[in-house]
């Protein structure tokens, strides 16, 4: 079947190169293939050519003058044993290290302009710039043969192309164009909702001895991490929640969660909305959980934390990467972000060239370089399988070195793996230094005789760093639902997080920041290690998957928070 495909790939191809216009192939005679692709992913298939007059934005992506410079700060600023440790950079700052060569600016502008485009910066680095084309012109700009594609069971159409040139002048000044090779993933909230939906009276289980005893709920959460009830005092200390794909939040369902779950909190307790890329929080709009989960549980945990909801709408039609990088580009523009930011949506790494991920990634890290802790939902599809593959399918973003990847854990007293959690080993980025002792050290307990083997990179940057829990969440949306995923651990971090820049910040201290090197060489000491469970799942016939050790492990990674724990070691 993959011969198969590749053949019509080629051949389609070969189809385009014939339907170029003739002024395009003149143009295209000092141009050099930047990108190419022999076949059409999995799943999608070949349409129409697009309609010359489709409507096109371009992103260029511009080399950063020096490419590790934004990188080299972030650890500087993030590693307890630097002396710049928790000297985080100003927005000027981290722009001027991403910022690409003028020369760069100078020779995209000079080319764009010679086909009469201008473009404009989308980031304060300068390092994105965008440009309105329409498909004819952008033909001929890139010597591209755009084309319509669809995927089947989605019914996503995109324009693509399956190759783009540029002038051989411009090599080494532009390191991508999108959406040009790369094509939309399926994004996925990591979320599970229960088996059934509680609209009836529930039912207590009967282990009554400890507050988790009827599912997890904000009283349990702080049984279990003690998690302090004392209102938060600094107001510029804001907490963000990213929001996706209509996941409205609605005031009403917040309200009655904070008077059931939260008695002793004001149940007028709200939270302030951004808007991208056409969002809306539309009350008239049914919930779908995510929303609702990540709203109630960050209100509802990091009391008096100001949260912040970005709710990301389509606006590109067929956008995929667009929504996550239009979301960073957005902190990166603000003179004060939020110090912590959740995100509880991701897709396979596999989705994303490697090019595009680094991009994305980069700029975490310069978020990171400023003082922003970023989290992100580790994913709920276990290791990862693949049709047909023998290998696992690590996720994006929590294959980034720069952000910190939330596993699940269920039960309490002791924790144990929630099954579903994603873990394991990026393809794409090497085991950073901050994590290599204790990666190392758990590689080394594995045997070689397990289906499992083999199936990974062992040298690749791992995943989870940490986790919390994952089960039978309680939301409240019409009803008391239960929600199951590392959805609902990634934002019960991020509030213990918050909090804890809360103290720092009342005593005239840093935010945490980028958390990783911290955890890995001090944190740990304020996290508890689960040990029993695994995230195993049937792939191809085989049951795979990682268990749960002491230490770290690629199921929950250094463990569960322990906030007063947590408060000593940053010094309070």
């Amino acid at each position: 079947m993959v011969v198969h495909t590749r053949l019509l790939a080629l051949s389609l191809f070969t189809t385009f190169a014939l339907a170029t216009p003739l002024a395009s192939l003149k143009l295209s005679r000092d141009l050099l293939v930047h990108d190419s692709r022999d076949t059409i992913p999995f799943g999608f298939s070949f349409k129409a050519l697009a309609a010359p007059k489709t409507p096109l934005t371009l992103r260029i992506a511009l080399a950063q003058k020096t490419s590790d410079a934004v990188v080299d700060a972030l650890y500087s600023v993030s590693d307890p044993s630097s002396d710049t440790y928790g000297q985080h950079l100003s927005k000027t700052e981290a722009a001027q290290l991403a910022a690409p060569d003028a020369a760069s600016v100078t020779a995209v502008n000079a080319w764009l302009a010679e086909h009469g485009l201008n473009a404009t910066a989308l980031t304060p680095a300068g390092d994105w710039m965008e440009v309105q084309v329409d498909v004819s012109t952008a033909n001929t700009l890139l010597a591209a043969n755009y084309s319509l594609f669809a995927q089947g069971d989605s019914g996503l159409q995109a324009v693509r192309t399956l190759a783009y040139s540029i002038p051989a002048a411009l090599k080494g000044h532009v390191d991508l164009i999108h959406p040009t090779t790369a094509f939309p993933a399926p994004v996925q909230s990591n979320l599970i909702v229960g088996k059934r939906a509680f609209h009836e009276p529930l039912l207590p289980r009967r282990d009554q001895t400890s507050k988790c005893s009827n599912g997890t709920t904000p009283a349990c959460l702080q049984e279990l991490y003690n998690i302090p009830t004392t209102p938060a005092t600094v107001a510029s200390n804001t907490l963000g929640v990213t929001g996706r794909f209509g996941n409205n939040v609605h005031y009403t369902f917040l309200e009655e969660f904070l008077k059931q779950y939260r008695p002793d909190m004001d149940p007028a307790t709200n939270f302030t909305v951004t808007l991208l890329d056409g969002g809306n929080n539309d009350q008239d709009v049914p919930s779908v959980s995510e929303g609702e989960l990540d709203i109630q549980y960050t209100v509802g945990l990091a009391t008096g934390v100001p949260v912040n909801y970005i709710m990301v709408g389509i606006k590109h039609q067929d956008g995929d990467l667009e929504g996550y990088l239009d979301e960073v580009n957005h902190l990166l523009s603000l003179d004060t972000p939020p110090q912590v930011l959740t995100t509880s949506y991701g897709f396979a790494e596999s989705s994303l060239s490697f090019e595009l991920t680094d991009k994305l990634c980069k700029a975490y890290a310069q978020l990171g370089a400023r003082g922003v802790s970023i989290l992100y939902a580790a994913g709920d599809s276990g290791v990862g399988c693949k049709q047909n593959s023998t290998s696992f399918v690590p996720t994006f973003p929590s294959n980034c070195p720069y952000v910190t990847s939330v596993g699940g854990t269920q039960g309490s007293a002791p924790e144990e793996v929630w099954g579903g959690s994603s873990g394991g080993f990026s393809n794409y980025y090497p085991t950073p230094a901050y994590q290599s002792t204790a990666v190392t050290t758990y590689l080394a307990t594995l045997s070689n005789a397990t289906a499992s083997a083999g199936r990974f990179n062992a040298s690749g940057r791992a995943f989870p760093d940490v986790s919390a829990k994952a089960d039978d969440f309680r939301v409240w949306e019409n009803a008391t639902a239960s929600l199951f995923g590392t959805s609902a651990a990634s934002p019960v971090f991020a509030g213990v997080v918050a909090l804890l820049n809360d103290r720092l910040a009342a005593r005239g201290k840093a935010p945490l920041g980028f958390l990783n090197p911290w955890l890995y060489a001090t944190g740990v000491r304020g996290l508890n290690d689960v040990t029993a469970g695994n995230n195993t799942l049937e792939c191809n016939g085989e049951d795979v998957g990682f268990e749960a050790a002491p230490g770290w492990d690629p199921v929950t990674g250094l463990g569960t928070p322990d906030f007063d724990k947590l408060l000593k070691l940053v010094g309070l």
